[in-house]
């Protein structure tokens, strides 16, 4: 009716939520749509994020409570400036689809529009923020005392309170890992985001085509390969639990199979254009990125040991002292993503998945320096093929560089909803890393 009285009328690009994933199969997938339906009724919208996550019900759930809790809930901090350290947080992944997300939410809850146009315009206070927030991005690692003394001492200006700067923390971290959700899953623009529609009239050359996964679209020999790689996984995973029982490992060689994983050198070199100027004027030093923690041949920092400093042992309460809940609503996040599990692999049903899920969720925290002496990395070599490995440690170390072509190289047979799954797990595996690295900082700094 519009168009008809002259008045352009826009329309989406994107067939579906992600890029990678036929919408069709994404609504196959999902068995709950009454979460859908919830968001909807809350939100006025389900956005792509949330029909991606919905092949996960249980932990889609979780998500949301813990995003509407850091966002909407009472807290130390104004729902504003909430928003505005998510945007500083995403466009250091280059995440326009998170900058423009929390972008609206920052007006609405009435923030200044001309702080979107440059960093400059925010408040001292937000900008001293950054270089926690690049360290947090990209060598969470490097965080250190002196970082949370320069925030929260007395005489630093502007300063921070304790219950203020965890809140800041815990939204930069989440934004980070959720910008490797966004990338990892190839999650498409809204349609009212910049790059989510356009004025011109379809064409045939508009429409493209979500890859689908070689088991659904290729040939024989490709389906047999697919098929042969699972049985292949499925006999290691067999043989290494046999191998477990079998074998006593010393302590010496377990930490060297560890330093073996750390400095593998698994490469991430797919490179994307520069970012959007909406997301470039967010960005302060935008050459630091992740390097390895440990490159061959160099002086490593000192690994965290998970037995000295772990989530369930000493972050949790932290945060819960300083942000009430927020401890509880994570650990049930991390909970809910460690047990997540439908006892099958690609074709198989009644699979015990648990060494396959540890491994993954190991290996990123391996990326990060964090090791666990009663773990057996070796288990991380059999389990993940490489083709897993450059998928996980670019989603998790280098987001704004992974494609489709990363995305369908591994596991080749395997559900979508699987391949979401592992996503999750390297999301909460990356945002727990990161959180324990600052959670120590500020723990030695109330000492």
């Amino acid at each position: 009716m519009m168009a008809e009285q002259g008045v352009e009328v826009p329309r989406a690009l994107a067939l579906g939520p992600s890029a990678f994933i036929p919408a069709k199969q994404i609504l196959k997938e999902v068995s709950h749509q009454d979460i859908l339906l919830e968001s909807f009724l809350s939100l006025g919208r389900v956005d792509h994020i949330t029909m991606v996550m919905a092949l996960h019900h249980d932990y889609l759930s979780c998500f949301l409570k813990t995003q509407h809790a850091l966002f909407e809930l009472d807290g130390p901090l104004p729902r504003h400036w909430r928003h505005y350290i998510a945007i500083m947080a995403a466009a250091r992944h280059h995440c326009s689809y998170l900058v423009q997300q929390h972008s609206v939410g920052f007006l609405e809850a009435g923030g200044e529009e001309s702080w979107l146009s440059s960093l400059e315009r925010a408040p001292t206070k937000l900008r001293s923020l950054q270089t926690l927030n690049k360290l947090l991005a990209h060598r969470p690692w490097l965080i250190a005392q002196q970082h949370i003394q320069e925030l929260v001492c007395p005489g630093a200006e502007p300063r921070w309170s304790l219950a203020e700067l965890i809140h800041a923390v815990i939204i930069m971290a989440h934004a980070h890992s959720l910008c490797s959700f966004v990338w990892g899953c190839g999650i498409n623009p809204e349609p009212d985001h910049i790059g989510g529609y356009t004025f011109r009239p379809s064409s045939p050359a508009d429409v493209t085509h979500s890859p689908h996964s070689p088991a659904h679209e290729e040939g024989r020999s490709e389906f047999s390969d697919g098929a042969m790689e699972v049985e292949a996984l499925m006999k290691r995973m067999v043989e290494l639990q046999q191998q477990q029982e079998d074998e006593e490992c010393t302590q010496e060689e377990m930490v060297t199979r560890f330093e073996r994983e750390r400095s593998e050198s698994i490469p991430t070199a797919v490179v994307r254009g520069a970012p959007p100027d909406l997301v470039l004027c967010l960005v302060e030093d935008p050459e630091f990125r992740y390097e390895d923690f440990a490159p061959r041949g160099e002086q490593a920092p000192p690994t965290m040991r998970a037995q000295d400093y772990s989530w369930e042992d000493h972050g949790f309460s932290l945060v819960n002292r300083l942000l009430p809940d927020m401890g509880q609503l994570l650990d049930e996040k991390f909970q809910v993503v460690s047990d997540l599990t439908y006892h099958r692999i690609a074709m198989h049903e009644g699979v015990d998945t648990h060494t396959l899920r540890k491994a993954l969720w190991n290996y990123i925290h391996c990326l990060y320096g964090i090791r666990y002496d009663d773990y057996d990395y070796g288990s991380v070599n059999v389990l993940l093929e490489r083709s897993l490995k450059v998928f996980v440690k670019t989603m998790a170390c280098h987001p704004e560089q992974t494609v489709v072509r990363v995305y369908n190289a591994f596991w080749r047979h395997f559900r979508h909803s699987e391949k979401v799954h592992a996503n999750l797990i390297v999301m909460e595996a990356r945002l727990q890393a990161a959180l324990l690295y600052t959670l120590r900082a500020i723990t030695h700094y109330m000492r």
